[in-house]
């Protein structure tokens, strides 16, 4: 690996077996309290065609001053809330499952057309996509950074309908262990899982910061952890493009009794936070 400098920041580390240039980045440079870019950033509040009672905007994510974002675990009244944040949209998230067009032209149950779907912030094919952030302490919620394309699942061929590419996921801030790797072909009977991993970060510094990329390309993809690779696949590669996402969420509130949160999101002491300090995307030259 080696160093791409950004002045006045914290330096990207990229695969050194090529040249990059930066296309598009996020420093998270603003006034204490201010909020995500707009012209960058979209909320996500749906998950799979329902409003969701756990993902919230403003209130949990906000600038520290000090060229971080800082993801915050929000609770109340029995309840936790936390916050998505994206550059596109899954068009699963806007099925219509109940309501308008109960029943289609052809009197069977509708999934499509779809609701519209919000204007993209960023989308983009191929590259090299990275993250500087400290992971949660709390366990109960999690963390990630991904990739994602609106038509995931439209047929089972990821290099025409997009895979989830996990960059990062930490479901257990305690241990700081991390999941990486690929959703293919979508989430029921055909979905695949391919390249993904779990390990502990090293301790790369007092602060307790690590980075956390992919290197994605025409073959497959490379997946590193503080300039070390962790997974790397040839099997297959997205050739659509893609759009990020900086996520937190709660445990429960998915399965079973979808107002509740789980046993162990209750055993969190607040606060807690998942800081970020870059998302940078570079392009081979």
């Amino acid at each position: 690996m080696k160093n791409y400098v950004v002045d006045g920041h914290e330096d990207s580390l990229l695969p050194a077996d090529a040249e990059w240039r930066l296309v598009w980045a996020d420093e998270f440079d603003g006034k204490k309290g201010g909020k995500p870019d707009p012209d960058k950033w979209l909320y996500r509040t749906k998950f799979w065609g329902y409003n969701s009672k756990t993902y919230i905007k403003e209130e949990g994510v906000e600038l520290d001053g000090k060229g971080n974002l800082l993801f915050k675990l929000v609770a109340k009244d029995g309840n936790y809330y936390s916050t998505q944040l994206q550059t596109g949209s899954n068009a699963f998230d806007y099925m219509v499952i109940n309501g308008r067009n109960a029943i289609s032209t052809f009197g069977e149950r509708p999934f499509w057309p779809l609701e519209k779907l919000p204007k993209p912030t960023f989308m983009h094919r191929f590259g090299y996509y990275e993250v500087r952030c400290k992971l949660q302490k709390q366990p109960g919620w999690w963390s990630a950074f991904w990739l994602q394309s609106p038509s995931i699942g439209t047929t089972i061929d990821g290099k025409y309908s997009g895979i989830e590419c996990d960059i990062l996921e930490c479901f257990d801030g305690p241990t700081k262990k991390v999941t990486s790797g690929l959703f293919l072909g979508g989430y029921a009977a055909e979905c695949q899982r391919v390249a993904r991993v779990e390990y502990f970060p090293e301790n790369t510094s007092h602060d307790a910061f690590h980075r956390f990329g992919v290197e994605w390309n025409e073959d497959g993809y490379i997946f590193y952890c503080d300039g070390k690779k962790t997974a790397t696949t040839t099997e297959v590669s997205s050739h659509v493009e893609q759009f990020i996402l900086l996520s937190t969420e709660c445990q429960g509130y998915r399965v079973g009794n979808l107002d509740k949160p789980s046993d162990e999101l209750k055993q969190t002491v607040l606060p807690d936070e998942f800081v970020v300090d870059y998302v940078r995307v570079f392009d081979k030259i």
